[in-house]
């Protein structure tokens, strides 16, 4: 199937690792010219590098400035921004009993406004061509508050909302928005969370693990490149009636449909 993306160009957030570098590279196997923007500069002009049309640029996500330099960047690299998928990283784990307002602030201040700042940054120019992808890697969190992770329930589950609102006013100009929703991807995030457990639980990595990989319908945890095939063909010109959703990748894990 030709996605009809090929020569759009897409900034990936958060793509210096795992979820955000797997959807990078399979955007730019698909000829979108990318930039590739992370907390680890080196990093990301590394993966740039192996790319076929690509840039990496190290980022805060958390700073104000950050938006427009990423725009900036990508108009001068390869012109006007079609696609944005944003990405950030999880906040530590806490139980809702343990969060206090500076954690709540934290988490909005790193899964949120950034996001937002980004998407508004782009918004304009993608509603004036009649065409943009807007995606978030997203959390089961929006759709099911996971244990241990307050946080990142209540940071993931604001910004759903705000890409729902956002879906439906954007939807008349060709612009798409929507959220991937991984379930237990290998990822060194997954095994970090797994590894928390552990030590919570008094079992090894490996047997939370395992234990996890039970709990899922098709018996295993899913790869990066799985996901990243999802997000690539929401980020495509075929998926342009697929708009306010909450598509999940998570081997049958979320207990509805």
């Amino acid at each position: 199937m030709d996605l009809g993306i090929s020569n759009r160009t897409a900034i990936v957030c958060g793509a210096t690792a795992g979820l955000g570098e797997a959807a990078a590279r399979a955007l730019g196997s698909e000829g979108v010219r990318v930039v590739i923007a992370g907390r680890r500069g080196e990093r990301a002009k590394r993966i740039a590098a192996e790319l076929p049309n690509a840039v990496g640029t190290g980022m805060d996500i958390t700073s104000p400035h950050t938006a427009d330099e990423l725009v900036a960047l990508a108009e001068a690299e390869f012109g006007p921004v079609d696609i944005v998928i944003v990405n950030g990283p999880g906040p530590p784990p806490l139980t809702a009993a343990e969060v206090g307002d500076q954690d709540v602030l934290n988490a909005v201040a790193s899964l949120f406004l950034p996001h937002r700042r980004l998407v508004t940054r782009v918004l304009g120019g993608m509603r004036d061509r009649r065409w943009g992808r807007i995606l978030a890697i997203g959390s089961s969190g929006v759709l099911t508050p996971l244990r241990g992770l307050a946080t990142s329930n209540i940071a993931r589950s604001a910004l759903g909302a705000y890409l729902k609102t956002l879906a439906n006013e954007v939807a008349l100009d060709g612009v798409t928005v929507n959220m991937v929703i991984p379930g237990r991807i290998s990822t060194d995030r997954v095994a970090s969370l797994d590894s928390a457990a552990a030590e919570r639980s008094g079992l090894t990595a490996a047997e939370v693990a395992s234990r996890s990989a039970s709990s899922i319908p098709v018996g295993r945890y899913g790869t990066v490149e799985e996901f990243a095939a999802v997000v690539t063909f929401l980020c495509s010109e075929r998926a342009s009636y697929v708009t306010g959703c909450a598509i999940r990748c998570d081997g049958g894990l979320a207990p509805t449909l």
